[in-house]
């Protein structure tokens, strides 16, 4: 497919400067940033007999860049103060969920079911179930999704569901031979078959295994696999850098106008009180393009300013049935609509889950591109956010792998990610999607948008989209 890709993408790529016109029409686009109401006149997406499911509440802890303030806490520790965050701002009783479900990658062996551990930590009744899901980088989103699933089928009315990840402390193994020794040991009766065990051990044995953010089935890292789907797309450096620096001044915008409300502060235990993500860096296209290759060395446009950094952070949502919310006097945020979960090629195509996903839910909605008031994609890589537009501008993409006539459309960079995204805000792996959501329904609220839609790629060449709709103000 790469090859195909190249020929036939940069043929109709144009000038290098395609991100150029998209990104300086975005950042003069100010008006966004405030408040400014237009009038709704589509219709709602509400279906007869089906009930309505509604985003009552959103709030993460700030993201902060791993290694940083957070770097002595344990994972369940910001999980417990995104839903201690959740409960203050909502003044739910702790009591009134009937559900909780956390989304996480790389997990902590002492607190598996994370879930359980911070619903427990945060004083939720010992009697409401807790369980944890993983999809990559779009495990809150299973979360959320689960959550809808379990309120559609009338087994709840009202569920927290939230992520969490923390890169600061990740789980590192032993070798096998190592652990096969150690395992060994603790079943030895001897001392001769401790000593034997204990001399049968080399240096070899004591090296460890480091985890890595790669592709089990390809052994391909994902900053790697990204940076080859920018060059099938003919993305280039400068395009990668321009769209970094918009995603980091936007961010900016938006933290010092107030936007960003979801973020809660979080005191802590031995540190200052935090109440701002930490890794929103505005620089100059200059500064990015002295920054050398990442992945592929030494002529790849991937580097460590045009991709997400390791994140600390954790997300919490409440997701009620309407008539619940409306019962408990809630006045929700959005309706949270159709979904889709998609999968393609790992190899190839491991990062295009929004090309694939986008024309799917909006099929399921009965909706077009132009339909939708508010983009929010997850921004795993410069390149990859870039290569998915292009694919989605493209109708010999849509015509060759996606099956359609013609081409998806690419989302227009006035209604794309204005408040920032992962490049900027940060990306802790299992919490992404909480804040996707949550910031498409505060950013209809204030825009006086209907539709906004979320869209997402993960790991095993999965991705996710959702079609939210703006509640009645």
């Amino acid at each position: 497919m790469a090859a195909m890709l190249l020929s036939t993408m940069r043929s109709g790529s144009g000038s290098p400067s395609w991100a150029v016109r998209l990104a300086a029409r975005s950042l003069s686009t100010t008006s966004p940033l405030q408040a400014q109401v237009q009038t709704k006149s589509k219709k709602t997406l509400a279906r007869p007999g089906v009930k309505n499911i509604v985003l009552v509440e959103g709030v993460r802890t700030p993201f902060l860049l791993s290694g940083t303030t957070y770097a002595e806490l344990m994972p369940h520790d910001l999980a417990r103060a995104a839903l201690q965050g959740l409960l203050h701002k909502t003044g739910l009783s702790k009591d009134a969920v009937d559900y909780i479900i956390y989304g996480t990658v790389i997990q902590e062996v002492k607190t598996s079911n994370i879930a359980r551990e911070a619903a427990l930590g945060a004083g939720f009744s010992d009697r409401i179930p807790a369980h944890t899901v993983t999809m990559a980088c779009i495990s809150s989103n299973v979360a959320m999704t689960s959550a809808v699933g379990m309120i559609a089928a009338g087994q709840c009315d009202s569920v927290v569901a939230g992520g969490v990840e923390f890169m600061s402390d990740v789980p590192i193994r032993h070798s096998r031979k190592m652990r096969k020794t150690m395992l060994s040991l603790s079943k030895a009766k001897t001392v001769g078959q401790r000593l034997g065990l204990i001399g049968s051990i080399r240096m070899a044995h004591l090296s460890p295994e480091l985890p890595a953010v790669a592709e089990f089935s390809t052994a391909e890292t994902m900053g790697h696999s990204a940076d080859r789907l920018a060059a099938a797309f003919g993305v280039t450096r400068l395009e990668q850098d321009e769209f970094s620096v918009r995603s980091h001044t936007l961010a900016k915008q938006a933290q010092d106008a107030g936007l960003l409300e979801d973020v809660i502060s979080f005191k802590v235990p031995g540190r200052d009180i935090v109440s701002k993500d930490n890794g929103i860096r505005v620089s100059s296209m200059e500064q990015m393009g002295k920054l050398k290759a990442a992945f592929i060395k030494p002529h790849g446009t991937v580097t460590a300013a045009n991709s997400s950094f390791l994140t600390d952070g954790a997300s919490a949502v409440l997701v009620m049935s309407e008539e619940k919310a409306l019962a408990m006097g809630y006045k929700p945020k959005a309706y949270l609509r159709d979904f889709v979960y998609v999968s393609q090629d790992p190899k190839d195509q491991l990062l295009l889950g929004p090309t694939y996903g986008t024309p799917k839910v909006l099929e399921r909605a009965g909706l077009s591109m132009s339909d939708i008031d508010v983009f929010e994609f997850h921004e795993a890589f410069a390149g990859q956010i870039m290569a998915n537009l292009k694919a989605m501008d493209s109708d010999w993409f849509g015509q060759t792998y996606l099956g359609r006539k013609s081409k998806v459309g690419a989302p227009p960079m006035e209604k794309f990610n204005l408040w920032g995204g992962s490049l900027s805000l940060g990306h802790p792996f299992g919490a992404t999607g909480c804040r996707l959501v949550t910031t498409v329904a505060h950013r209809l609220q204030r825009e006086g948008g209907q539709y906004g839609l979320v869209a997402a790629c993960a790991a095993g060449g999965q991705g996710h989209a959702m079609v939210i709709e703006a509640y009645p103000q």
